[in-house]
Order: C-alpha cells, then sequence, then structure tokens
C-alpha cells in the first residue's frame, strides 16, 4: 500500500509482481523488509549486493537480518562458456568442444583457432558484465579499460564504505591500508617467476600475522583467490595444505590486465603477452577453475618440483601445468613416473589441440572450463 503511493502509476499485483532492492548492503532496514514480505507470500523479492556478509558492518546492522528468510545466489562474473554465449556462438558447437574433451578427440582446425582468438579477447575483456557488454556492442577496448578502472576504483571505495560502519575507526584505517597494500601488490607477485606471495614486496620484514586479515578481507569478498601449497599429494588435498604458503589469483583476469598500460591489451590480442605471459595465463585457468567450483592448490617442492595446480577429479589427484607456450611438462612427467606419488594422469594446458602423451593430456586453456 504504501509503496503504490510513492508510486502511484505503478501496478503493484499480487503474485505477478517482483521486486528487487538494489545495494540492499546500503540499507539495513531494507534488508530486515524481506521477512515481511515472505511472511505476506503475494509479491516475490529479489535482492542484489556486493560484499554481503564481509565483517566491517555495525553492530547494529546484524540485529535485523532475517535469519531464515533469505536464500543466497553466489553470482561470479561470466566464465569463458558463458561469455561464447553472449558472443553468440550456439550451444551445439560448445557441446561439440565438450563431447571433443570426453573422447579425447581434436577439436576442428578451424574451431580451434577461432577459440584461441576468442580466448583472448576473454583475457583483456573478462566476465563483469557490463564490461562485456560495452565490448561486444562497440569493440572499444579503450572505453573497455575505463570501465574496468572504474570497477576497481568502486571496489576501492566499497572497502572504506564497509569498513568505516564500525566504531573502531582508526582500526579501520589501518586495516583499510593493508587491504589496499595486498590488492595494489598483487600485479607484482604474479609476475614473479616464483609466484608465491612474498610478503617482503609489500613491506620490508613484514609477515602473514601483520597482513592475514587483509588477505582474509579480499577473498571472503570473493575478490581474490587463495591457492595453498600442499606438503604432499595425497587426499583429501585440504589435510596437507600449507596455509603460510599460497599465491593470490584476480578472480576476474580482464581486471588484473587493466592494471596494466593500455598498450598491453592490444598486445595481448596480437599474441604477445610480454613478461606477463606466464602471470596472466595461470590466473585466467585459477578463475575458470573457481567458478568451475574447484579448490585452488599447487605443489612445489626445493629442488625444482613445481605443479601450478593440483585438483580432484573422481577421487583421483590430477596435477595441471599451465604453458603459454607448447613447451615441455617436467614436472608432470616427474610426478607420473615415479612410484612414490599416487598419481597417474595429469593435463597440461597451453595452446595445442587436444591430445594424449604418456598419461599427460594436453588440453587447450580455452576449454579449463569443462575439467
Amino acid at each position: 500500500m504504501l509503496l503504490s503511493a510513492y508510486y502511484p502509476k505503478e501496478k503493484f499485483i499480487p503474485f505477478k509482481t517482483v521486486l528487487i532492492f538494489d545495494e540492499i548492503q546500503e540499507c539495513s532496514h531494507a534488508r530486515s523488509a524481506i521477512k515481511p514480505f515472505m511472511l505476506d507470500g503475494r509479491y516475490d523479492i529479489i535482492a542484489t549486493g556486493s560484499l554481503l556478509g564481509i565483517r566491517g558492518y555495525s553492530k547494529n546492522d546484524f540485529k535485523s537480518i532475517p535469519t531464515g528468510f533469505e536464500y543466497f545466489i553466489n553470482m561470479k562474473s561470466l566464465d569463458f562458456e558463458e561469455y561464447l554465449l553472449a558472443r553468440g556462438i550456439k550451444r551445439e558447437i560448445i557441446d561439440t568442444m565438450k563431447n571433443n574433451v570426453i573422447s579425447l578427440k581434436p577439436i576442428d582446425l578451424a574451431l580451434h583457432s577461432l577459440m584461441l582468438d576468442y580466448f583472448k579477447e576473454y583475457i583483456v575483456v573478462g566476465g563483469m558484465p557490463e564490461v562485456v557488454d560495452t565490448f561486444l556492442k562497440t569493440k572499444n577496448m579503450s572505453l573497455v579499460h575505463k570501465i574496468q578502472q572504474n570497477i576497481l576504483e568502486e571496489y576501492k571505495d566499497d572497502f572504506g564504505k564497509h569498513l568505516n560502519n564500525s566504531d573502531e575507526q582508526y582500526v579501520n584505517k589501518t586495516e583499510l591500508a593493508k587491504i589496499l597494500a595486498v590488492y595494489n601488490s598483487i600485479p607484482n607477485q604474479l609476475a614473479k617467476e616464483n609466484k608465491k606471495f612474498q610478503f617482503n614486496l609489500i613491506e620490508k620484514e613484514a609477515r602473514l600475522k601483520k597482513y592475514y586479515e587483509a588477505i582474509m578481507w579480499l577473498k571472503d569478498a570473493e575478490i581474490i583467490s587463495i591457492c595453498n601449497n600442499l606438503n604432499a599429494l595425497l587426499l583429501p588435498l585440504d589435510a596437507y595444505k600449507i596455509n603460510k604458503q599460497f599465491k593470490i589469483y584476480f578472480n576476474d583476469t580482464g581486471l588484473l590486465i587493466s592494471n596494466f598500460s593500455e598498450g598491453t591489451t592490444a598486445s595481448i590480442l596480437m599474441g604477445d603477452l610480454g613478461i606477463y605471459k606466464g602471470a596472466i595465463y595461470e590466473n585466467i585457468v585459477a578463475d575458470m577453475l573457481i567458478k568451475n567450483n574447484k579448490k585452488l592448490y599447487y605443489y612445489s617442492k626445493n629442488g625444482g618440483l613445481e605443479l601450478d595446480f593440483i585438483i580432484e577429479i573422481n577421487n583421483n589427484i590430477i596435477p595441471l601445468e599451465v604453458k603459454a607456450s607448447d613447451g615441455r611438462a617436467k614436472s608432470l612427467k616427474e610426478v607420473i613416473n615415479n612410484d612414490k606419488y599416487d598419481v597417474h594422469k595429469a593435463i597440461k594446458l597451453s595452446s595445442k589441440n587436444i591430445s594424449v602423451n604418456d598419461n599427460i593430456i594436453n588440453i587447450p586453456y580455452y576449454l579449463t572450463f569443462l575439467i
């Protein structure tokens, strides 16, 4: 009744009207209004918001959250499959590639070449809906870059908003500085040959304890993903993770690329990834694995053995190596041929077509969403 008074020209038809509360995190009273609407039952409610549930709300805000009356759907940016659909690629073509992966038969060469080109687009555009929509409508990479930069600035603005909701202002200003320090260091961390996160790149003699909360905040906000090192290749993988050894990846590679110069985008589309090529391909694979509900682990030992990712498929440990070019898979061969590792198959992700060689399956990295 009150809404119809505010908007007399609108019709609120019972059982046929949906109300959308956008950016609901800005108003705790709007969130508490969900419960009476649900109890009333005549109108459906969709509430959207960012960083919901992240610590930083004031204590009073939590009193009004309607426990048991919210049903969460966690939205991620588009994966490569969704990007292809947005680009107009028919579902039957995607299904054909899925069948090729299942049967381990090469993709048609013309289609393979086309997918590599589309994948380069996806690397620089990413999966943020507004960015994808703008690119598909304009093909203007300069405009894409500006929108990505705006999104990054909005992220930073959100950091401050959420932390400033608490009464402990000094603590929050300090925490915000730590969050920004971690966030801003990620591109340089990934550009290293050894991509293990190093705190001395943020601050000399810094330790995990000082930045742990900031890292967890970014993880809970789903802006980054954490990939832990394992001390053994055994199941369950989570039981063998090393909490103090990890890599950090952006959850949208397009946003990672936008941290670089605009010239980097053009270079990537031309096939030249420069010094960042390892970082970019590892990040895009991590992003696609996360969107496929895989937990991230890697395996690194002194002496040179390093596996980019370790995943579990059908109760089997499967190492993954990511190659910007074809490259040799020395570490994969070592774990497969060594009896002390319970590893019988491995996957190499590269620009090459589907093939199998000595229990190493080569899959084009654009098909990571099928793993």
